[in-house]
């Protein structure tokens, strides 16, 4: 079967939204809004709002603006994890490049024997960095140039690492006692903080290219840190661990060993600006307030 549907105008989508039941007060602002957001991607946020998918009728009392609210709310929650993921990352590469460093040289990371073999490949992994080598033009990578090492040392090279490559590095490290140093500084074992660095790189990467966060449920499931930190087990959400509230308490977590500041004030402040956005959505529990790590007693 062939797709013949011809594509509808701005004004011609806000009539279609309309005729399915949906509220619509001002359809000049609607038109604006469709023709900046894409109606496919604004159709994410009202699918929960349908009585009945087949025809696509809304559940009465649906409106425009409810739709936008929680598409507004999804984008400032974007901003707010991708500064926390920032501030992991950056203290990661750190951690990272000074323990393997101090352990084995300021190359260790073209030493194959520290690394696991098998599925993943150090001799392609190591390709990898001198492609984006080459094609840096960051002074503090092209300063090494003169050098004999293939490779800049890692306190350069783990700066243009994506927080995937850097997951990975740390990940396939040949030796627990290497990554349970790394993750020392964090309170974790190792274990834990692999799992949950693999499941960052998936948000990041969904944060990176505008995707949603609201009402996602993440397919990969990380390992909870049960037993260390001790008392952070009790905030998690254990009978709706799909969605990102479990990863916005390991965020606020980190970001409390790393640099404690305002993020879990500003995430509260989030939740209190968007009243019509059920926290269920993005799996907070209902008694999330009085847990320890959101009362500052963790």
């Amino acid at each position: 079967m062939r797709f013949n549907k011809p594509p509808k105008t701005f004004a011609e989508q806000v009539g279609l939204l309309v005729s399915r039941g949906m509220e619509i007060e001002d359809p000049v602002r609607a038109e604006r809004y469709l023709s900046h957001l894409n109606y496919y991607r604004l159709a994410a946020y009202w699918l929960p709002y349908e009585q009945d998918h087949p025809t696509h009728r809304f559940r009465p009392g649906t409106s425009f603006n409810i739709v936008l609210e929680h598409y507004i709310f999804d984008r400032e929650l974007r901003l707010l994890v991708m500064d926390a993921i920032e501030r992991l990352e950056v203290s990661l590469r750190t951690r990272w490049a000074y323990h393997l460093s101090h352990s084995y040289g300021p190359h260790a990371h073209l030493d194959s024997g520290i690394f696991k073999r098998g599925r993943w490949s150090h001799p392609d992994n190591v390709q990898n960095l001198k492609d984006v080598v080459r094609v840096s033009a960051e002074v503090f990578i092209r300063h090494f140039d003169t050098y004999d090492e293939e490779l800049p040392p890692l306190w350069a090279v783990c700066e243009i690492m994506t927080l995937g490559q850097l997951s990975k590095w740390y990940a396939n490290l040949c030796h627990s006692r290497d990554r349970n140093a790394i993750a020392r500084t964090y309170g974790f074992d190792e274990v834990n903080l692999t799992s949950f660095l693999h499941h960052l790189s998936i948000v990041r990467n969904l944060c990176a290219h505008h995707a949603r966060l609201w009402n996602r449920e993440f397919t990969f499931a990380w390992k909870l840190p049960r037993v260390k930190p001790a008392g952070l087990v009790e905030n998690f959400n254990v009978t709706d661990g799909k969605k990102i509230y479990n990863t916005l308490v390991m965020l606020a977590y980190l970001l409390d060993r790393i640099n404690p500041h305002s993020w879990k004030k500003r995430l509260g402040a989030l939740l209190a600006k968007h009243p019509e956005v059920r926290e269920g959505n993005v799996g907070f529990p209902d008694d999330w307030r009085d847990r320890p790590i959101w009362r500052g007693q963790l």
